[in-house]
Parts: C-alpha cells; sequence; structure tokens
C-alpha cells in the first residue's frame, strides 16, 4: 500500500492541466442541447406547441396524438446532433438518477431498418428497476414500474442519448421517486398561493416556487483518491490525522482559483451551458481543495433536475481531468464540510416575488402575508424540516461550528423584527381611519427601506431570509434537492390554505373588511410564531438551553429526526395536500432507516479492514524495525543499553498499546454490528448509530497517532496534507 500511495503521488505530480478552450460566449452556448421553447417552436407543429406550453403552464392533459407529433420532432432534432440512444431519466428513491438506454433502432424486415421513436415511448415506458428502494410498496412478484414524461422539464442531450426527464411509478401508481411528491408540493403551493394572492391582485393566475441552489464539493486528485479505499467505498476519510496546516490562515477561501481546478471548471460551465443549467458562480470555499458553484434561480422543479444532472456531469467532467468529486458533507475530519443552500423564493405569473418588498403599502401587506405565513409554516413543522435534511453524512455537519444547528429556527433581521413587532399591537377587530393609516404608512409602508443588504444572512441560522428570499441553509451537499423543496413547500402550502380560510372566515362572520382581517390573522400569527425567531449565535450552549425552553426540537441524529416523518401530523399533512399517501409516507420512512443503518453499516467494515489489515501489519513492521535496532544496541552497548534505548523502547511500547487499542475497539465493534444486524427498522439504525458508530472515532484515535509514529515511507495511505493541497 505504501508503493500504491507514493505511485499516486508520483502520478498526480507528474500530470499536466488539462487546457479547456473558452472562444464562444457563454450565451451563445445557452441550451444548445435543450429541447426548449425556442427548439421547440423551430421543430413543433402549431399545434403540437400549444399542447405543450399548456401542459407546462396549465397542467393540462397531451393526448396522444400531440404525443406522436412531439416524439417526431423531439427524434428529427435529436438525430440532426448524433444522437442514436433515448432514455427515460428518472430519479428514484437512491438520491442519485437513473437511465436506461433505447436505441432509435428498429428492424422493419428484409434486412432493412429505420430510426423509430412514437408517442407512446416518449410518454411511458416500463423500465422494471424492481431492484431500487421501495419500502415494500413493490413485491417481487408484482414489480412492474413506470415512467412517465414530465413535459415541465425538457429533454435534454448528452453525449449520444436523448434524456427525457420523468416521474417513477408503482404499478398500483404509488410514487417511487423523489420527483413526483415534488410535483405535487409545487401544484399545492400554487393553488394555496394563487388563492391569497387574489386579495392583492385579481389578475394573478399562477404562483411558481423558484430555488436557487449552492453546491459545495471537494476536488481531489484521482490517483490519491484510488490509493484509499476508505474514500473509494465511503466518500469520505475514516482516519487519517489532521496536517500541520489547514485552513487557520484561510488563504484558500476566495483566494486565486488553482490552474487545475479552474480548468475542470471551464469545462464543467460549457457542459451545463449545453444542458441549459444557468450556472454563473465559481469560487474556493473555506476548506482546502474545497469550492462551490451556483446558477442563477430557476423554478424549483427544474432547478432540482438541474442539481441532480450536474452532480452527474461533474463526476464525468472530473474524470477528464484525472479529478474526483467528492461530495459527502464532511470528507475530512478537521476542516469545514460540505453544504448545499437552497433559496427558495414564490413568484407570480404577473412577474412579481412575493417574498420582496414592495414600493406600496399593499404590496408589503402582501409581502407581509407571505412572509408571515412561511415563518408560521415553519414554526408549526420545524421537526419536520430538520427531517428533511437528515442523513449518515449530514449529521457530521450538523452543528459542527461550520454549518447551521441541528435546531431549526428563522432569522429575520433587526428592521423587519421591528416591524412584525409594531404590527403585532394591531388592534383585535376593527381599526379606526386613523389605525388604518398609522398602520399602513407608519409600519406596512416602511418595509421599502428593507433593502437585500440590510439583512444579513447569520451563517449560524438553518432558515434565514436574505431581503427577497429565504435560505435554506442546513441542507447537505450530497441531498437531491426534492426532499426538502416537497417539505418546504407543502408546509407553506398547507398553512396559506389554513390562512385563507381564517382571513374569509373573519370577513364573512365578522363583518371586518379584508385588510382588516388579514391584519387580525397575521397578528395572531405573530404570537404564535416567535419561539422560532432567533437572531443570535446558533452554535452556543445557551441556544440550545434557550430551543428547550421554547418547545424547539434538537434532533441531533438522522435516526432521532426521522422519526417525525411517520407521526400522525405529517401523514394528515401529506394526505390533506395530496402529497404523498400514508403509504409512500411509511415507505419513504422504511428507505431512509435503511440507507442509514447500511450506510453506516459499510463504514464500519471499511474502517475495520483498514485498521487491521493495512494500519496493523504497517504498525507491527515498522515495530519490528524498531526492535533489530533495539537489539543491536544491545550488541553494542551492553549493560547500558537501556539508557541508550530509551527512547525506542518507549515508542515500541506505545505502537503496541495502540495495536492493542484497535484489535479491541474493532473486535467490540464488529460485535456490536452483529447485534445490530438481526435489528429492522428504528431500532437497527438506532443500534448503528448509538452502539456501532461510537467506535469509529476510539479506531481512528488510534489510527491516527500511529500514523505521526511511524515512518512515512512505510505508512499505507496517502495523508491529508497529500490530498488537500496536492494541486
Amino acid at each position: 500500500m505504501a508503493v500504491l500511495r507514493f505511485n499516486a503521488l508520483r502520478e498526480t505530480l507528474n500530470r499536466k492541466p488539462v487546457e479547456v478552450d473558452e472562444k464562444v460566449k457563454r450565451s451563445v452556448l445557452f441550451g444548445e442541447n435543450v429541447f426548449n421553447e425556442n427548439t421547440m417552436r423551430q421543430y413543433l407543429t402549431k399545434d403540437a406547441f400549444k399542447g405543450v406550453m399548456n401542459a407546462i403552464e396549465h397542467g393540462t392533459k397531451i393526448d396522444r396524438k400531440i404525443a406522436d407529433q412531439v416524439a417526431a420532432s423531439m427524434k428529427d432534432w435529436a438525430l440532426s446532433k448524433g444522437v442514436t440512444h433515448y432514455t427515460h431519466w428518472f430519479q428514484p428513491l437512491t438520491g442519485a438518477t437513473a437511465e436506461k438506454h433505447d436505441a432509435f433502432f428498429e428492424t422493419i424486415g428484409n434486412g432493412m431498418a429505420i430510426e423509430k421513436f412514437g408517442g407512446s415511448q416518449l410518454v411511458q415506458q416500463e423500465p422494471d428497476a424492481s431492484s431500487f428502494p421501495n419500502g415494500g410498496i413493490r413485491n417481487t412478484f408484482e414489480a412492474r414500474g413506470y415512467t412517465a414524461w414530465d413535459p415541465t422539464s425538457p429533454a435534454f442531450i448528452y453525449g449520444t442519448t436523448l434524456s427525457i426527464p420523468t416521474i417513477f411509478v408503482a404499478y398500483t401508481g404509488e410514487a417511487l421517486d423523489n420527483k413526483t411528491p415534488l410535483l405535487r408540493a409545487l401544484h399545492a403551493v400554487d393553488s394555496a398561493a394563487t388563492a391569497v394572492c387574489k386579495y392583492f391582485d385579481k389578475n394573478v393566475k399562477k404562483v411558481t416556487s423558484s430555488l436557487g441552489w449552492e453546491q459545495e464539493y471537494f476536488l481531489i486528485d484521482s490517483a490519491l483518491v484510488d490509493s484509499r479505499p476508505d474514500i473509494t467505498l465511503t466518500g469520505r476519510t475514516l482516519l487519517g490525522h489532521s496536517p500541520a496546516k489547514g485552513q487557520q490562515l484561510d488563504d484558500h477561501y476566495f483566494g486565486s482559483i488553482p490552474t487545475r481546478a479552474l480548468n475542470f471548471m471551464r469545462d464543467l460551465e460549457t457542459e451545463c451551458m449545453l444542458l441549459g443549467i444557468p450556472v454563473k458562480t465559481r469560487h474556493n470555499e473555506v476548506a482546502p481543495n474545497q469550492f462551490e458553484l451556483a446558477p442563477i434561480y430557476e423554478e424549483s422543479n427544474l432547478a432540482v433536475d438541474h442539481n441532480s444532472l450536474l452532480m452527474d456531469v461533474m463526476g464525468k467532467v472530473s474524470a477528464r481531468h484525472h479529478l474526483k468529486v467528492l461530495f459527502h458533507e464532511k470528507p475530512f475530519a478537521g476542516v469545514n464540510g460540505s453544504g448545499k443552500h437552497n433559496n427558495w423564493s414564490l413568484s407570480t405569473n404577473t412577474g412579481i416575488n412575493l417574498l420582496s418588498p414592495g414600493k406600496t403599502p399593499m404590496s408589503n401587506l402582501q409581502f407581509l402575508t407571505f412572509f408571515i405565513n412561511t415563518i408560521k409554516a415553519v414554526c408549526d413543522h420545524e421537526a419536520l424540516l430538520r427531517a428533511a435534511i437528515a442523513s449518515a453524512s449530514n449529521d457530521h455537519r450538523l452543528g459542527a461550528n461550520e454549518a447551521p444547528p441541528a435546531i431549526i429556527s428563522v432569522f429575520i433581521g433587526a428592521q423587519l423584527t421591528k416591524v412584525l413587532n409594531e404590527l403585532e399591537s394591531v388592534t383585535n377587530g376593527k381599526l379606526s381611519p386613523q389605525e388604518k393609516t398609522d398602520l399602513k404608512l407608519n409600519v406596512v409602508g416602511k418595509i421599502p427601506d428593507v433593502l437585500l443588504d440590510n439583512t444579513d444572512r447569520n451563517r449560524t441560522s438553518p432558515f434565514a431570509f436574505t431581503g427577497n428570499k429565504f435560505e435554506f441553509r442546513a441542507v447537505g451537499s450530497t441531498a437531491n434537492c426534492a426532499v426538502p423543496m416537497t417539505i418546504l413547500n407543502t408546509i407553506v402550502a398547507k398553512q396559506l390554505k389554513d390562512f385563507k380560510v381564517e382571513v374569509d372566515k373573519l370577513i364573512n362572520n365578522k363583518d371586518l373588511k379584508k385588510d382588516e382581517a388579514i391584519f387580525n390573522v397575521l397578528r395572531e400569527y405573530i404570537k404564535a410564531s416567535k419561539n422560532i425567531l432567533f437572531e443570535g449565535n446558533g452554535y452556543s450552549d445557551a441556544w440550545a438551553k434557550e430551543a428547550k425552553k421554547r418547545g424547539l426540537s434538537n434532533n441531533k441524529t438522522t435516526p432521532e429526526a426521522l422519526k417525525v416523518n411517520i407521526s400522525n401530523k405529517t401523514i394528515a399533512l401529506y394526505e390533506e395536500m395530496k402529497v404523498m399517501s400514508k403509504v409512500e409516507v411509511e415507505a419513504r420512512h422504511e428507505i431512509e432507516l435503511e440507507e442509514y443503518t447500511m450506510r453506516i453499516q459499510i463504514e464500519g467494515r471499511v474502517l475495520g479492514d483498514i485498521a487491521r489489515n493495512h494500519v496493523i501489519p504497517t504498525a507491527i513492521n515498522y515495530q519490528n524495525t524498531l526492535i533489530k535496532n533495539v537489539t543491536g544496541l544491545k550488541e553494542i552497548f551492553g549493560s547500558s543499553f537501556k539508557k541508550t534505548a530509551s527512547d525506542q523502547m518507549e515508542l515500541i511500547e506505545r505502537i503496541s498499546e495502540h495495536i492493542s487499542g484497535i484489535n479491541t475497539k474493532v473486535e467490540f465493534m464488529i460485535n456490536e454490528r452483529k447485534k445490530a444486524n438481526v435489528l429492522k427498522g428504528q431500532k437497527a439504525a438506532e443500534a448503528y448509530c448509538n452502539k456501532v458508530r461510537p467506535y469509529f472515532d476510539e479506531i481512528r484515535y488510534h489510527c491516527d497517532k500511529l500514523e505521526l509514529m511511524i515512518d512515512d515511507e512505510q505508512w499505507p495511505l496517502t495523508k491529508y496534507r497529500e490530498l488537500l493541497f496536492t494541486r
């Protein structure tokens, strides 16, 4: 292994950067390989174009005749670009994407063939895909699963394959993917928000959820990664001593981008432009060899698809540059991990961002309505939002003084806090003319002064208002954005639906004017939501104690956090909003518990293998070298050798202690794994979390101590200083 390590270093250092030519403007490349609106105008008939646009904008069904026309045009376009295959591209419950390629090629007899692609092949496929997680929805003898075209997310070409975004459902109709619940949640928030918007503007016909994600990642030389079995198999380092220099000097953060990384970014951005992914920002992140990219905001469903596609493309592009992208939330101990901030907002078909303060009291009342209802939704469902970002890998990051804590809270800034405090004092019931004037002009009318740069992001807040959007900062870098976006849009939809019921009740039963009814309901929401608002340091012990007093959950581990997913309250929420059935909710819960258990199980097996089969043999070999040295000293110095060889003797003894420590702790861990393996579901996840995982740090402690003692040329694993600082 030591040879493998040094060969990897030699290969890395001898590599020359892959140059990338950037002569074509991004705007020219953008969307070139996407069957978008512009392309559809060129290839589709008028009826076909109208049918697809109605499906996108109004959710109308595309009939088979139109589907045949779309398929024929899509095939002609794809063939003109050298495409040979097509695939229904979907997102199973693994967090990744999936695809099965079929050729356009069809035989027609007499030794002849044609390229064929019809409406039936576009609209629906039966990939089976029976080995994907299903949580018991699919029986072995009912393995059929269907993919169905999602026209709201345009088809795209990657390589020589036409990829058609689809949903993935069981034979019985239950969702087997992440996209289906997301589409349902987006429909729910559209319906609920549009109804509320009509209080302020009757012309609003549709409300769209938007998402802007920020993807953080590490970029490591592929040869060095190949020399680390833990990174290869788990995505992170399970052992490794911190280097003398890490991120203390902040010299990497926002610094000049290293040449190899920059060439990778240029290549990646070119691919993104062709695929219509509007990547705009790139920079160094805090940790060495850590970077970030971010796109322009998009409709949430498309943004989720683009992030899932991007993660796949990043892996392929990085390979061309002999690099490996690490998405794990905490691939290296001692330096910052990676997140994926989800910036969320709502906007109308009339061009209004509902979370952006306006220029008139009426537009600000609309802003406050959606602003306060979002806060109320988070307050009522904070444990569910925590569950949305729960995973074995994100547990390493949350609350680690580099990311938001596991306690969900909302930061809104001093100015908006003052506005809410003043609004809370609104009289209960009808307002006098003077009160109406004071409220609209002195409270609501002042909101335009709240500009984007007047609200700090507060890096310790999991859910922060940043001027015209909310930033869900706790999402992990490996996450599929569909999960947190499904939950966020669902809880906001539910809250807006309840809000309208309450306002209408006051208008109809108490004879209040519309504005008075809205003010009264918002005032009560402000009072009810105060516990979720927090402006201070989320890392502090004082906040944990205060949050407990407020009744906020503090679920520090994934098994704890996931329990809320199958509560009666959660199931009732999903069923009322028609986002998921009880069967679908329970299936997902089972899958998430299984995934957590399996990831910790794999890490335990890999760590035990490395510790016993790599570290201990190396330590014994080095120890034998020391013993030979001591034996030689004894022969030379005779009775006085103990004084001469005392340092070596002490080192031999310490190595023995650490070898013994590794063997003992690995054996304990294996025994706990055996006990956990006979358990199921929640009990298995908790056993792996509370009984197996704690041994990881204890085993690592002994291994990392040995790394500092053993001859560098004998140490089998590529070290942190090499992984993080070799470029």
